[in-house]
Parts: C-alpha cells; sequence; structure tokens
C-alpha cells in the first residue's frame, strides 16, 4: 500500500525516490539549514513532505542544472523562500523523469517509423 502524499518519509524512502545515497541526504542537511526533519529515538530521521520537495529542489539544482552547492546556498540566501520552492516539473521523482523520458524516446522512434512509412522511405 503507497503512502499518502502527506506522510513523512524515512531516510531510505527518501534516499531511493532522489536516487542519491543516504549520506548523501545526510551530507545535504549539513549544509542546507532548511532541511529539518522530525529526529525520533536513535537520531532516526522522518522527512516532512516539505523536506522531501526542498531535497528535490536541491538535487535538480545540483545534478541537472550543475549548479555547486555553495551556489545552490547563495540562490536560497539571494532569492529567500522563492528559490526553494520547487516548479511542478522539478517536483517529479527520478523514476517518474526517467519514465518520461523513456516515453518520449520512444515517441521518437514512432515519429521516424511513420514518416518514413508516409514518405515511402
Amino acid at each position: 500500500m503507497a503512502k499518502s502524499p502527506e506522510a513523512f518519509r524515512t531516510i531510505s524512502e527518501v534516499a531511493a525516490e532522489l536516487d542519491v545515497q543516504q549520506h548523501v541526504l545526510r551530507f545535504w542537511e549539513s549544509k542546507f539549514p532548511e532541511i529539518k526533519p522530525l529526529k525520533r529515538g536513535g537520531g532516526r530521521r522522518y522527512y516532512r513532505p516539505e523536506d522531501v520537495a526542498l531535497l528535490q529542489r536541491i538535487r535538480h539544482l545540483l545534478y541537472e542544472e550543475k549548479y555547486t552547492i555553495k551556489g545552490v546556498q547563495q540562490m536560497f540566501r539571494d532569492q529567500g523562500s522563492a528559490a526553494r520552492k520547487a516548479p511542478i516539473s522539478d517536483s517529479l521523482s527520478v523514476l517518474q523523469r526517467r519514465a518520461i523520458e523513456d516515453a518520449r524516446g520512444e515517441l521518437i522512434e514512432l515519429r521516424k517509423s511513420l514518416l518514413a512509412l508516409t514518405t515511402g522511405d
């Protein structure tokens, strides 16, 4: 059974969703004070939906947009909360993005095949 979008996530769930190692999430916590997971007994982390969205934004900026950690920190300082809010397209999980990219590739190949049929090539 899938969790509700409002449910808290463990570090392993968030790491899997973002396709990063757990130590990367802990490192980002040390660099971005805006990330504030709830910590329970034994130091277990539970991420709120807004933490996950912020982590998705940070991942996008670092991995897709190729910002440095210092660059993202500066952006957050300069632009405030607006920079920390991810557009809907940035909030897609890695798996969702891959599925969309795969579907796009299949559509491009299908288009090429159809064009070849109509032009007689």
